[in-house]
């Protein structure tokens, strides 16, 4: 009789531990991506989290904002790619070890409170050799690093002291930089900035010139029209006037670093995200591009009626004899005058 009772029991505490609710490991998991903190996972596309969110949060404060709402989308790889380049890593848009120690190191060395003496930053920092280490770079600041950044500036042709010191000269000569490049100018080097001035150090003041686009019968050229939109001429394939007219869509749209490459309809558009759209438009790219890729895509050298110029820190084209470029003195990207090429290579799409 005691060992039915027995046996009874255990039959009881079986059927109890079968009945219990076990946490799946799907819960577990989704539990781990709403609370973790940025580096207790492998971040890439599609991610939600809190550590999402502080990737976005670290991406912003170095100068590549996007939106902070804690969800990894087209936007925030970008963002990343572009940090990753800066801070020379591999540009792959995903989230490793190495890219959250990079990004935090060059946020906190960029943080005013975490200047020592001398303008090096606390910790990690302190011994800051490239520019990026510490992102922003401001007035005050001293090291290899700014020494880099006055030696990039003097190769970009804005002239300045190399000596180390983030002093009156070298701010003016960053505002001239800025200006010419139509990025936000004010009193920091952020990571934009860096982005830029470094495609632009790499080709150097003395480059050699990209050929200019092939000459084209006076008939065939575009014209601005009053409102600042382009009118294709007729004699233009249907390909070159989709351009222009996919290029007149956001011809007088307001400049948005990263503007463009999350989704083709935007608030703004840079550069690459105003190319990408306009050949988009026609129907000859499925995904935007950034500026350093142009120079790889569609042939080489100049085109017929359409050319784009790139580096890896501008990239513009000239369709039918008009420049389509973020930067310029004319009220829309569609500009009557041609640009210096020096440090640019060409391209062009295939037959155009």
């Amino acid at each position: 009789m005691p060992c039915r009772r027995l046996q009874c029991l255990a039959v009881c505490i079986t059927a109890a531990f079968a009945c219990a609710p076990i946490a799946t490991s799907s819960a577990a998991t989704t539990a781990k991506s709403a609370s973790a903190h940025l580096g207790d996972r492998p971040l890439r596309m599609g991610a939600k989290g809190a550590d999402v969110r502080e990737l976005q949060r670290l991406l912003t404060k170095t100068g590549f904002k996007v939106k902070v709402d804690g969800q990894f989308g087209q936007s925030t790889k970008v963002a990343v790619q572009h940090f990753q380049g800066v801070a020379r890593l591999s540009p792959s848009g995903n989230v490793g070890p190495r890219t959250v120690a990079a990004l935090r190191g060059a946020a906190a060395g960029g943080d005013p409170a975490n200047y020592a003496a001398g303008g090096y930053a606390v910790g990690m920092k302190a011994n800051a050799k490239s520019l990026g280490d510490r992102i922003p770079v401001s007035p005050g600041m001293s090291g290899h690093d700014i020494r880099v950044l006055q030696d990039f500036l003097n190769r970009a042709g804005f002239k300045t002291k190399v000596d180390g010191e983030f002093g009156a000269g070298t701010l003016a000569a960053v505002k001239k930089f800025e200006a010419a490049n139509d990025l936000p100018v004010d009193d920091t080097v952020d990571g934009q900035d860096i982005e830029v001035l470094k495609g632009q150090a790499g080709a150097g003041v003395n480059a050699t010139s990209a050929p200019p686009p092939l000459q084209l019968a006076p008939g065939d050229r575009a014209k601005i029209g009053t409102n600042g939109l382009a009118m294709a001429p007729a004699s233009a394939p249907d390909s070159v006037k989709a351009i222009i007219a996919s290029g007149n869509q956001i011809a007088s749209t307001p400049y948005k670093w990263g503007g463009g490459h999350g989704k083709w309809k935007d608030s703004g558009y840079d550069c690459s995200g105003s190319v990408s759209f306009a050949l988009h438009g026609a129907g000859l790219l499925d995904s935007p591009l950034v500026s350093g890729d142009f120079p790889k895509w569609g042939q080489p050298g100049a085109g017929q009626w359409v050319t784009i110029y790139g580096n890896s820190g501008h990239v513009f084209m000239v369709v039918a004899g008009l420049r389509f470029d973020t930067s310029g003195a004319h009220p829309s990207r569609w500009q009557p005058d041609m640009r210096p090429t020096k440090g640019y290579r060409a391209s062009h799409p295939v037959s155009l």
